[in-house]
């Protein structure tokens, strides 16, 4: 094991199950190794061989990384409330990567994430898109108090006017965090593309640091959370 952060998962496709380890550091980082292939990527939804594309008969690929499977995995999460320590909850998540298309793109691609804290579940809706959406819905269903502790729901994170994947490049701030709490839009002095180049790194939605804080009514350019 490389010593990072490791999330218990599952691999099925139509050729069996099985149950691995997924590791990433929270940031651009993840990889597993499914049958004795390593495997690693950005993101769930990009996941490529590192030795090359392995035997066609062990999986399929779509523009070199894996789909037509089920990849699901559990995140620990953090959730705090006025007045009580934070407690740990575990997000569920199940993305399923459909067959590909003459286009390039898969045919199907359904994203189902769920948080089970204190004995109960929260989300699981299907077809969320992307682990904004789904965090945003685990949010608002969340009892009254209770707040998300992930980057987020950070104060200091934006997505790109360019567009979001479906997991990953959330952008952190933290270190012009004073420029960033005056970000008023997309363009002009105080728009997010010209602060752009100062960030400070990518991370995931669920990764949590020490300056983490709650984003507030200023919501940068996406707005408050949730």
């Amino acid at each position: 094991m490389s010593g990072l952060p490791a999330w218990p998962g599952r691999y099925t496709d139509r050729y069996g199950s099985q149950e691995l380890v997924f590791e990433s550091d929270g940031r651009e980082l993840i990889r597993t190794t499914i049958r004795g292939v390593p495997f690693e990527g950005e993101a769930m939804d990009a996941l490529g061989a590192l030795a090359g594309e392995p035997p066609e008969k062990m999986f399929r690929l779509a523009d070199g990384h894996l789909c037509s499977c089920l990849l699901e995995w559990d995140v620990p999460l953090t959730v705090g409330t006025p007045g009580r320590p934070p407690r740990t909850g575990v997000l569920h998540c199940a993305l399923r990567l459909g067959d590909p298309v003459p286009s390039g793109a898969l045919d199907e691609e359904s994203l189902t994430v769920t948080l089970r804290l204190d004995g109960r579940a929260y989300g699981g809706g299907e077809n969320l898109g992307d682990f904004e959406t789904a965090l945003y819905d685990i949010q608002r269903r969340l009892p009254p108090g209770d707040r998300l502790r992930a980057c987020i729901a950070c104060a200091w994170s934006d997505y790109s006017p360019a567009g979001r994947p479906m997991m990953g490049g959330l952008a952190c701030f933290r270190d012009v965090r004073d420029r960033y709490r005056r970000v008023d839009g997309k363009h002009g002095p105080l728009g997010i593309f010209a602060l752009w180049p100062q960030l400070t790194e990518f991370v995931q939605e669920t990764y949590l640091c020490g300056e983490f804080e709650p984003r507030g009514a200023h919501g940068g350019y996406r707005g408050p959370f949730p």
